[in-house]
């Protein structure tokens, strides 16, 4: 793929255009997404990855409800709280870097832990 071509949804085969709309970054800086594997792996649409959207709880972000045993009801509460704290943050984290200004710099996008993560591998 060509950078200027911009990246694919391998569920619904749009652009994904957005950094915020950005299932493979939202990922990576939660510490889901080995760094090396970042440019090898398949982007997605947070939406067209609802198992892992509906934790975000942000007022940007329409809820996902998700049916079945991979649904928040259906989940350990502990789990479900952690969990919503991580990718919850993930997705502010993604808004954020949205406005950075000027150059970015990939490394620093993760939050902490997942830097911390990262660096002990």
């Amino acid at each position: 793929m060509k950078c200027d071509e911009g990246y694919r949804c391998d569920v619904c085969g749009q652009d994904v255009t957005s950094i915020i709309d950005s299932d493979l970054y939202l990922r990576y800086v939660i510490g889901q997404l080995d760094p090396e594997t970042l440019h090898t792996t398949a982007e997605r649409h947070l939406r067209c990855n609802p198992v892992l959207a509906q934790f975000i709880d942000d007022p940007r972000f329409e809820p996902v409800v998700v049916d079945g045993p991979m649904g928040l009801a259906n989940l350990d509460p502990d789990f479900v709280a952690q969990r919503r704290d991580l990718v919850t943050r993930g997705f502010q984290r993604l808004h954020e870097i949205n406005h950075w200004p000027g150059d970015r710099d990939l490394t620093q996008y993760p939050l902490p832990e997942a830097i911390e993560a990262y660096r002990s591998k």
